[in-house]
């Protein structure tokens, strides 16, 4: 039973893509944090502009 076990290979592509897919998430957030602050400064400006400051 553990050789079957041990040479069962069905699982294994299914954790792979989970890795590659929360790598890509984490290379999406790393990239899309820095940004958000600018991108919120944009809108405070045209939100302060729409009020008349």
């Amino acid at each position: 039973m553990s050789k079957h076990f041990c040479r069962d290979r069905r699982g294994t592509t299914a954790i792979e893509y989970a890795i590659i897919a929360s790598l890509i998430a984490v290379a999406l957030f790393a990239a899309i944090f820095p940004i958000g602050g600018s991108i919120s400064d944009i809108f405070d400006s045209a939100r302060g502009g729409m009020e008349g400051n």
